[in-house]
């Protein structure tokens, strides 16, 4: 495999370690992360003086002279498939897509092939600088097989490690819609009683909790406190439906991005999404409080009613402050415009 040769400079005030001081100092060209760098010095291929050093906590000094071997990017064994694909935005470090639902954001065990990445793959054609050593898009962030909307999915390393801070320090903005059964209320006295559950200006719903697996279903995600990843999703009512009000329209955003999050949360408050088949997506509605044709929809909604509307963060490469929103999908709209009328 071949490989190209960069050569780092320390400067001055150096950080104490090496990762550390390869990470400020390599030349930005180079968009190699942390992660990489790390991956190199494990491998051998960080060289002073001809000889490898393979310790990252090394201790370095302002002038040493460090000679990296780069491996170019390598094709991946993920076979490209001919998928449409709806494109919001694209350039050489990242792209924007609008993703269906039912599709896999990643290849795994049981989805090997109809992913996200799959397409992706087919449509860059190999036009990839690589992420961590290959040709691969780099994901950031995943949204649900059976949840639609925004993704930003970075085509160099560059990119990867831009956005990946941006999400692991929360400053990237999503908006979710979701149609919920009930309406979070603030003067709903099982709310307060709801352990996590409190509300902000704007009859905002926060819910502040950690999220971990279930301790006996694996496939689901469970709500604890003292244990798991922090959590806080926050819920606004946009519209409601139902004489008297018995579902309503959500606009979800998250300040963390755990699984299923927005799931388990609102199951948690009792207002659980219509057609979630894990988290309680079914319920008895009275047949007073909507017409026929809306009960009938919701019966027959088989996926979560959950949509990630918009995104905003900033290019990594531009600074460039970027906002992309995508309308709700054919059914979710389909579902919203019987429960209007109904």
């Amino acid at each position: 495999m071949s490989s190209i040769r960069i050569s780092v400079v320390i400067g001055a005030n150096p950080p104490a370690r090496l990762d550390k001081a390869l990470a400020r100092d390599v030349p930005e060209e180079a968009s190699l992360s942390r992660t990489r760098l790390g991956r190199l010095i494990a491998d051998g291929q960080v060289m002073k003086g001809g000889v490898a050093v393979t310790d990252p906590k090394a201790k370095v000094a302002e002038g040493d002279e460090f000679e990296l071997v780069v491996p170019q990017a390598e094709d991946v064994e993920t076979r490209p498939e001919d998928i449409p694909l709806d494109i919001l935005y694209e350039d050489e470090d990242l792209i924007v897509v609008n993703k269906p639902a039912g599709m896999v954001v990643h290849p795994a065990p049981g989805s090997p092939s109809g992913t996200l990445v799959n397409a992706l793959l087919h449509h860059f054609g190999g036009n990839l600088s690589g992420i961590g050593g290959e040709k691969r898009p780099g994901i950031v962030h995943r949204i649900d097989k059976d949840t639609s909307g925004l993704l930003v999915v970075a085509k160099s390393d560059r990119a990867h490690h831009g956005l990946a801070k941006q999400f692991e320090a929360h400053t990237v903005d999503r908006a979710y819609l979701a149609l919920a059964f009930g309406v979070p209320d603030a003067a709903d006295p099982r709310l307060k009683g709801v352990r996590g559950v409190s509300f902000e200006s704007g009859a905002t719903i926060k819910i502040t909790t950690n999220l971990a697996r279930h301790k006996t279903d694996r496939q689901r995600q469970a709500v604890y406190f003292g244990t798991g990843r922090h959590a806080i999703t926050r819920a606004r009512t946009l519209e409601t439906f139902g004489n008297p009000p018995t579902m309503s329209l959500l606009e979800c955003r998250l300040e963390t991005g755990r699984t299923h999050q927005i799931r388990v949360h609102m199951a948690h408050t009792g207002h659980g999404l219509i057609g979630d088949p894990v988290y309680g997506g079914k319920r008895k509605i009275s047949a007073k409080a909507l017409s026929p044709e809306a009960l009938e929809a919701i019966g027959g909604f088989d996926r979560q009613a959950l949509h990630a509307a918009l995104l905003g963060f900033i290019h990594p490469a531009t600074d460039e402050e970027m906002t992309f929103e995508a309308p709700l999908p054919e059914d979710m709209a389909g579902l919203l415009e019987v429960l209007r009328k109904g």
